[in-house]
């Protein structure tokens, strides 16, 4: 049997038992709730309803934990190299000094002559990390200034199992560097994310409400980092 918790869609599985457990289950965040055999449907439906809010809690906690990774690159000539959401033609020179430019639908990465995959990598990842830093720079003033919440610091960190996270006791912000793959709108909705928890810890009705505010498609641009 299939319930509906305020939209939420969960199975209930009866089993020998004396007590309801409801459990939101990893990683896509599915609803199941235990019952006992002969409980009324009435009781259960009562019972789910009065959790919708804590259901919602966990599911938003799995999304964010689901940072999608890119296929494992060997940082060689005809791989895709994604900037911004767009997919660039990995192209590859060996040279005496390392760079990495954008020309067309082209990424040339000028290589040290015998550099390794690893030492390629670190490259193209400080390369990631000076734009995902330069567009913070631009990009999170303007929302400070859009929501009246200010946080004290920020930093880029190559998290692999978040797009961003947040102290709000020290209101310290931290951004996932995989956002640099992402399109700048997907940056967007994880800086005015991370600064609504300065002012609402938890993702329910006040925290909907509030990035419902001030970004109405942040549900779309959420649907992007999956």
């Amino acid at each position: 049997m299939v319930i509906q918790i305020d939209g939420i869609p969960a199975e209930v599985v009866r089993k020998r038992m004396k007590t309801l457990r409801l459990t939101v289950l990893p990683p896509d965040g599915r609803v199941r709730i235990s019952a006992p055999l002969l409980l009324p449907n009435s009781v259960i439906l009562a019972f789910a309803e009065s959790k919708a809010d804590w259901v919602r809690k966990q599911q938003e906690k799995m999304r964010e934990r689901q940072v999608r990774q890119p296929a494992e690159m060997r940082y060689v000539s005809g791989e895709t190299l994604e900037v911004w959401g767009k997919p660039y033609v990995l192209r590859v020179m060996e040279g005496t000094r390392w760079a990495l430019s954008l020309e067309r639908d082209t990424a040339l990465l000028t290589a040290r002559t015998g550099s390794t995959q690893e030492q390629r990598e670190a490259h193209v990842n400080g390369w990631y990390r000076e734009m995902l830093k330069a567009e913070t720079a631009r990009r999170l003033p303007v929302w400070e200034n859009i929501t009246g919440l200010r946080c004290a610091s920020w930093q880029v960190k190559n998290m692999k199992t978040r797009w961003g996270t947040c102290n709000p006791n020290t209101r310290k912000v931290w951004l996932s560097l995989q956002l640099a793959r992402k399109p700048l709108e997907c940056l967007d909705y994880v800086i005015l994310h991370e600064l609504t928890h300065l002012k609402v810890r938890n993702h329910g009705k006040d925290f909907q409400a509030f990035m419902d505010r001030y970004m109405p498609d942040w549900r779309e641009r959420r649907k992007q980092l999956k």
